[in-house]
C-alpha cells in the first residue's frame, strides 16, 4: 500500500478549513507517507514548516477554482506560494478562454505559470473536464503540454463535477506517457482509485486518502 500512498496528494481546500484540520492532514500525510499534502495558498508556509525534513511534497492551487483570474496574477501566485515552499503548484486554466477558442491566450496563461515554477516547482493543469466537451478535454490537455505543464489534471471538486474513469484514459491518450495525469475529485476509496489508476492516472488527489489506505469508504466529495 505504500506505493498507492506516494500517488495521493492528500487535500483540503474548503474555504472553512482550520488550522486543527491543517495539522491533522499534514499528521497524516506523515503518517502515510503520501506524495503531498494540497492546500490553499494560505497553508503553504504552516505546512512547509510543518513537514521539514520528511519526504511529503507541499502542493498548492492557483487561480482556483475559477481559472478566471489575468496571467499574471497566477504567476505572481505561484511564485509566492514557491517562496513560501510550495513544491507543486496545481493551476486552473482560463475555462472561459478556452470556450472562445482563444487557445493562445489558454497557452500563454499556462506558460506564465510554467515560467515561474521553472526549475522549483512541479506544475499540474486543471482543466475542469465536468464542464468542457470531449474536444476540448483534448484541446487543452494538448495546450498543458505545449506551454511545458508536467501534469494534466481532471477536476477542482468544486464545480458541477469530478474525476471519471473515462475522462482520466482520455487524457492519457491525449498527452501520452511522458506527462502525468491527476484524477481529483469523487475518489473516495481503493476501487475508485485503482480504477483511476488503470485508466491512466499517475497522482490521485483526495481528501479521502486515509479511508483509501484503511479500506473504508468516504462520503466526500472531493
Amino acid at each position: 500500500m505504500t506505493n498507492l500512498a506516494r500517488m495521493i496528494d492528500h487535500t483540503l481546500l474548503r474555504a472553512d478549513a482550520t488550522k486543527a484540520e491543517i495539522t491533522k492532514l499534514i499528521e497524516e500525510a506523515k503518517k502515510y507517507e503520501f506524495a503531498s499534502v494540497c492546500v490553499n495558498p494560505t497553508w503553504v508556509s504552516y505546512a512547509t514548516e510543518h513537514l521539514a525534513n520528511t519526504n511529503v511534497e507541499i502542493c498548492t492551487v492557483i487561480g482556483f477554482p475559477l481559472g478566471a483570474n489575468t496571467s499574471a496574477t497566477k504567476a505572481f501566485e505561484a511564485s509566492d506560494a514557491i517562496k513560501n515552499g510550495a513544491t507543486e503548484v496545481d493551476m486552473v486554466i482560463n475555462i472561459g478562454a478556452l470556450k472562445d477558442g482563444n487557445h493562445d491566450l489558454v497557452e500563454q496563461d499556462i506558460k506564465a505559470v510554467v515560467d515561474a515554477a521553472a526549475g522549483k516547482a512541479l506544475v499540474k493543469v486543471i482543466i475542469e473536464t465536468c464542464i468542457l466537451t470531449d474536444e476540448e478535454k483534448k484541446i487543452a490537455s494538448q495546450l498543458a503540454v505545449k506551454a511545458g505543464a508536467d501534469f494534466v489534471k481532471t477536476s477542482t471538486g468544486f464545480s458541477t463535477g469530478g474525476a471519471t474513469v473515462e475522462d482520466v484514459a482520455l487524457m492519457r491518450q491525449t498527452v501520452g506517457e511522458k506527462v502525468g495525469v491527476k484524477a481529483s475529485g469523487g475518489v473516495r476509496n481503493l476501487e475508485d482509485m485503482e480504477k483511476m489508476i488503470a485508466a491512466g492516472a499517475s497522482r490521485i488527489g483526495a481528501s479521502s486518502g486515509v479511508k483509501i489506505m484503511e479500506g473504508g469508504q468516504s462520503t466526500s466529495s472531493y
